[in-house]
């Protein structure tokens, strides 16, 4: 039966005179001073476990899979390597209640666990967190500093023959598995080799003229690969309520068609008709479909989703927003500002942003809520003396700002933030989430042992 937290408490290894393991033990303190945290992601836990019998291994607490994902984040371990550090460190042992007898878990176990947590119970603990904060005064949230960034998603960066050959090894693969199943060949033939020629070929033209053949053939044997797998689904579908290997190549069978169709749509109006496709309308991969295109300043490109932070003065990430395409900064401002109300009871006293939040309404609407401060990095046309109560005050709020940008700098860094490694756009939220979780955990901590 799942446990919230273990009843008896394991012999553990006695704490390490290294910093690392002072951190680890003064977050560990936070989070037992949080009861509510492991109650948190007992919900979570108990959903995936609906059927869970009470005999057998009882598996991880609530409380592990919480700290585990934790030391998850803040050494950027894979799943393997946690299992490993997990019984192997006297330190990070001890911060996940392995007792000294105790056996660990396996990287699947660790996997299955740390996903099993939702971006909402990651933003619930995130806020349990900064709750602590403000009894030790450490984050009053009276001042605010925001701006956005981008998290990349785990793909390479994607053209059209990568996509149209992505499409083709993946039906092969999942039709083949049917064909090893025992079912009739539904008239496929593996076309993986000649689709690969011509994605090199493509890669490898000199001019568009000399890709434009290629291009040609590699919707040719990507459409038969198409026309394939759909007949496989309908002979799936006769069997698949009572098979249920069947049922799960069914339903990667009709996601993967309905993607490499998309995909096949996209490329014959970029490059046979010469069409513009809007961003919203393109796929940039058919693993991490929920990827977005992302252009700053008209310079750089990312695919992946645009996050706004919130920092406090003590380098704390107050909030954060994962949103969906890539809306404009100035078009945040008020549900950032909105949603400082909601954590803490009231608005900030002074608010700093980057100058892509800048607009007349925003700063009347921000004046409108009872903010006295308001500064925008760049003016766009407003003065100072519109902003803030004097000039002194707008200096002041933007040195200030910049700070947010060492604070996005630190979870990149140190926390992985740059890039996504979990698949999935739920995964990609409660990634996100873990890692300010931890990023929070470890400020207060350094903050106490200072």
């Amino acid at each position: 039966m799942r446990e919230k937290y273990q009843r008896q408490m394991p012999l553990m290894p006695e704490i390490a005179s290294h910093i690392q393991a002072q951190e680890l033990e003064a977050m560990s303190g936070i989070l037992d001073s949080k009861p509510i945290i492991s109650e948190l992601a007992l919900q979570d836990l108990c959903k995936m476990h609906a059927a869970e019998s009470r005999a057998g291994a009882k598996g991880m607490s609530a409380e592990q899979v919480v700290r585990a994902a934790i030391v998850n984040r803040i050494y950027s371990m894979t799943y393997k390597e946690l299992a490993f550090h997990m019984v192997d460190s006297q330190s990070i042992r001890r911060f996940c209640r392995i007792g000294i007898a105790d056996k660990g878990f396996k990287k699947s176990v660790l996997n299955k666990n740390i996903k099993a947590l939702s971006a909402q119970t990651w933003e619930a603990i995130h806020r349990e967190v900064l709750g602590y904060a403000r009894e030790p005064k450490i984050e009053k949230g009276r001042v605010a500093r925001i701006d956005c960034t981008v998290v990349e998603s785990n793909i390479h960066e994607p053209s059209d023959s990568v996509l149209l050959y992505d499409g083709v090894r993946v039906l092969s693969r999942l039709q083949q598995r049917a064909v090893d199943l025992g079912f009739e060949r539904f008239g496929y033939h593996d076309h993986l080799r000649v689709a690969k020629r011509r994605m090199v070929a493509i890669q490898y033209a000199r001019s568009k003229e000399d890709r434009l053949k290629p291009y040609v053939d590699l919707i040719k044997y990507t459409k038969k690969t198409l026309a394939s797998a759909n007949r496989a689904i309908e002979r799936l579908k006769t069997v698949g309520v009572n098979n249920l290997s069947a049922l799960g190549l069914l339903l990667a069978l009709q996601r993967y068609v309905d993607l490499t169709a998309r995909v096949i749509d996209q490329t014959e109006r970029r490059v046979i008709k010469g069409e513009k496709v809007p961003a919203a309308q393109k796929v940039v991969s058919i693993f991490e479909e929920h990827t977005d295109i992302i252009v700053k300043d008209r310079r750089d490109t990312f695919y992946g989703h645009k996050i706004c932070l919130t920092g406090g003065r003590s380098n704390l990430i107050l909030d954060c927003q994962i949103v969906e395409g890539n809306p404009a900064d100035v078009t945040l401002t008020g549900d950032m500002l909105d949603r400082q109300q909601e954590i803490y009871g009231r608005y900030p006293l002074k608010v700093a942003l980057d100058g892509g939040f800048a607009s007349k309404a925003n700063l009347e609407a921000a004046k409108d809520k009872g903010i006295k401060d308001v500064c925008f990095a760049k003016k766009r046309g407003l003065e100072e003396q519109e902003m803030c109560r004097s000039p002194y005050v707008y200096k002041q709020l933007r040195r200030f700002r910049a700070g947010i940008e060492a604070g996005i700098s630190f979870l990149k860094r140190s926390f992985g933030l740059d890039r996504c490694t979990w698949k999935g756009w739920q995964s990609f939220k409660s990634y996100v989430w873990a890692s300010i979780v931890s990023a929070n955990l470890l400020t207060i901590a350094r903050k106490q042992l200072a």
